[in-house]
C-alpha cells in the first residue's frame, strides 16, 4: 500500500491508500486545502484537528449543496426522458395537404396566341415605321 504525503493548510501528512488512487488522494487533499487555507486566511492559526473538521465540514456543505443540484437535474433529466418517450410514440402527424392552382392549358394556349398576335402586330408597325 503506497504512502503518499499531502499538505493541508500548511501541514504535511502522511497517509496510505490503495495502488493507483494515488492521484485521488491528491485531489482530495487539494480541495481540503483549499478550504483550509480559507479557515487560516479568516480565522488564522486554527489547531490540526480544528481545522481539518471545519475544513472538512465546509466541503461536505458544498458536496450536499451539488447533490441537490444532482437530484434536481436527475428530475429534469427525468421528466425530459419521458416527454421524449411520449412524443416518439404518438402518431405521426397526417401529411398536410398543399394544393398548388395548375392553369388549364386553354388559358396556355390563349396566352401563346396572344403573345404570337403582338409580335406580328410589332413586326408590321416596324415595317411602316421603317418603309
Amino acid at each position: 500500500m503506497p504512502e503518499v504525503e499531502i499538505k493541508i493548510g500548511g501541514r504535511t501528512f502522511e497517509v496510505s491508500c490503495q495502488e493507483g488512487e494515488e492521484h485521488y488522494l491528491h485531489s482530495a487533499a487539494a480541495m481540503l486545502d483549499t478550504e483550509a487555507s480559507v479557515l487560516t486566511q479568516q480565522i488564522g492559526r486554527l489547531p490540526e484537528a480544528r481545522m481539518l473538521l471545519m475544513a472538512g465540514l465546509m466541503l461536505a456543505d458544498k458536496t450536499a449543496g451539488v447533490e441537490d443540484k444532482l437530484r434536481e437535474a436527475q428530475g429534469q433529466l427525468a421528466e425530459l426522458q419521458a416527454d421524449l418517450a411520449r412524443l416518439q410514440s404518438a402518431p405521426k402527424p397526417a401529411p398536410e395537404r398543399i394544393e398548388v392552382p395548375v392553369i388549364p392549358p386553354q388559358i396556355t394556349e390563349t396566352l401563346a396566341e396572344l403573345a404570337a398576335r403582338a409580335e406580328s402586330l410589332a413586326d408590321t408597325l416596324d415595317d411602316r415605321a421603317g418603309g
